[in-house]
């Protein structure tokens, strides 16, 4: 089965999902825009999160599919329910935003770390199948690439529900963990593609 399609398809829910995060910024006319400004931190902050993990994890998807010769039924169908996962995100960075200062923190923060734990584990049984015996991957693809993948995508499940479990306890210190982890694959995914190219 040709890549290509999925890819697009993949693209497409990336974009989505990423532009549906802007919606969960929002003003009321009828009072000053100053205060509500300053009273909306925690939706810009969510929103940046957000962005920047899906990003990401947009980033690191195509890197996972430059890496492949064919995908298969399973592979595609494991795609989907990745997918359903990064369409989701919006909803939870909402509840997120606008819960953060409230009693209802706690369950807002674990749904948001739950659906990141869900995508990353998802995307370690996509990349693990593809990779296994070189099982989808190109002829071609250098085993130091697979290897440095697979190393960097181990992180991902861990650090999510570590970050989900730590919600229980201080939700916003769970909020700054989501934010840490962001920061990290930005870090780790600029230093691995240099080292890639």
């Amino acid at each position: 089965m040709p890549k290509n399609r999925v890819e697009s398809f993949a693209d497409g829910i990336f974009a989505f999902a990423a532009t549906l995060l802007i919606l969960n910024i929002a003003v009321d006319q009828r009072q000053a825009l100053g205060p509500q400004l300053l009273h909306s931190w925690p939706s810009f902050a969510a929103y940046a999160i957000s962005f920047i993990t899906i990003g990401i994890i947009g980033a690191n998807h195509h890197q996972v599919m430059h890496q492949l010769e064919h995908v298969d039924r399973f592979f595609l169908m494991v795609t989907v329910l990745f997918l359903m996962f990064i369409a989701f995100i919006p909803f939870p960075t909402r509840l997120l935003a606008l819960d953060i200062e409230t009693p209802d923190a706690e369950a807002a923060a674990v749904a948001y770390g739950i659906t990141l734990t869900g995508t990353a584990v998802l995307f370690n049984v996509m990349w693990r199948y593809a990779a296994w015996h070189h099982r989808l991957l190109r002829p071609d693809v250098d085993q130091r690439v697979i290897d440095g993948i697979s190393r960097s995508y181990v992180l991902g499940p861990a650090s999510y529900g570590i970050a989900t479990v730590f919600a229980v306890v201080s939700p916003q210190f769970s909020a700054l963990l989501y934010a840490a982890i962001a920061a990290f694959y930005v870090a780790e995914s600029s230093i691995f593609g240099r080292r890639s190219t």
